[in-house]
């Protein structure tokens, strides 16, 4: 799997851009400023429907324009050519076509590209917030299953529901509103159950998920790193797991009964306290957690290696994901660049952003395009 051409219109910084891609190794070079990430970002908003930079979609749109379009064509495992356009509208619905037939929803067009983007903002996987990690394994779990995103939007729909009730049935109990507040509460058990429904699914996928990752994070760490180190990873749910409690039914019943021990709390702060989006991953080095005790350069390696461990669960999955390394080889040291570069060459497709020639490796040598002052020329 390849990406074969990219089309841009009032995407970021480029009122109108058209790149030519082939397989093997393609750099995109320029000073910082110029636009070199605004093209690899299109072609991973392609893949997952987000950015790696920003958390909504209007910054992805041309200062002046009222909506962006990037249209990406693909060729696939099965040497079919498949050409992707979204429109994106911020504050209203975005589309997608497929091959010039419109979709009914745009998350339609996941899993017709996979990609694993390495970035500077990776090192938040180590040292960020749960958020960071929440996400990295959400985002995994629909490039390997893009029936993943409904049952995301599904769980974020319930939650966002659920914690509207929670801060009305507080309010009503601190104005001693007593019939009112009753009625929420019953309303609000409805809730407490669509909660366990969607939250177990997307419990059980993450933990399914984490077991296929742990020895691939730990070779790619131990390549990386050259044996120093043993990564770990390690689920760490809003509830109490017990061991072999993994199926969907009992997963469920663990968080209906975390919830109702929470009732007071929730009630008390207005907002859920049980479920996924309270959950975290520690990642661990040896005994003791990166984050907080992990150096610089440990820190790299360990975010590297989830990287690299996405990209070899993707592949094994069937068809290779695109690799987009963004500036990331100007964050790293020679030794930690070298070994990321002899890694990631052998992939079918690989798109190197860097604002000077130099930083890309020797052994990420190919085509090479010149980026500057909204211009995308090959050199």
């Amino acid at each position: 799997m390849y990406v074969t051409a990219l089309g841009l219109l009032d995407f970021r910084s480029y009122q109108q851009a058209e790149v030519q891609l082939t397989p093997g190794v393609t750099s995109f070079v320029g000073p910082n400023g110029q636009g070199k990430t605004n093209l690899v970002e299109a072609i991973h908003y392609t893949a997952t429907l987000g950015s790696h930079r920003v958390a909504n979609d209007a910054p992805l749109v041309r200062a002046g324009a009222t909506r962006a379009i990037v249209r990406t064509e693909i060729r696939s495992q099965y040497d079919r050519d498949v050409v992707v356009e979204l429109e994106i509208n911020p504050g209203k619905a975005n589309r997608a076509r497929i091959n010039r037939s419109p979709v009914p929803r745009p998350r339609e067009v996941l899993g017709l590209l996979r990609t694993v983007l390495f970035a500077p903002e990776d090192l938040a996987l180590v040292k960020g917030d749960p958020s960071e990690r929440r996400r990295f394994l959400d985002e995994l779990l629909t490039l390997r299953a893009p029936r993943m995103a409904g049952v995301r939007q599904d769980y974020d729909r319930v939650l966002k529901q659920r914690n509207s009730l929670l801060r009305s049935a507080s309010q009503a109990r601190r104005q001693n509103r007593s019939s009112a507040a009753e009625g929420q509460l019953r309303t609000l058990e409805v809730w407490d159950s669509n909660l366990a429904r969607a939250g177990s699914e997307l419990l059980a996928t993450r933990l399914e998920l984490l077991e296929s990752l742990r020895p691939l994070v730990s070779g790619a760490y131990d390549a990386v790193a050259r044996g120093k180190g043993d990564a770990r990873l390690e689920y760490k749910s809003s509830v109490l797991l017990e061991p072999g409690v993994t199926s969907r039914e009992q997963l469920a019943e663990v968080l209906l009964e975390g919830v109702r021990e929470k009732r007071q709390d929730e009630l008390d702060r207005g907002v859920s306290l049980v479920g996924p989006h309270r959950d975290d991953v520690v990642l661990g080095l040896g005994d003791l957690p990166a984050k907080g005790y992990a150096s610089h350069g440990e820190s790299w390696s360990f975010a590297l290696a989830l990287r690299l461990a996405s990209y070899e669960l993707l592949r094994a999955d069937g068809g290779e994901p695109v690799l987009i390394l963004d500036d990331v080889f100007a964050e790293l040291d020679t030794q930690r660049r070298n070994r990321l570069a002899e890694l990631v060459a052998p992939a079918e497709q690989v798109l190197v952003t860097a604002a000077v020639g130099a930083d890309v490796p020797p052994e990420l040598s190919g085509a090479r395009f010149d980026v500057g002052e909204g211009v995308v020329q090959r050199a």
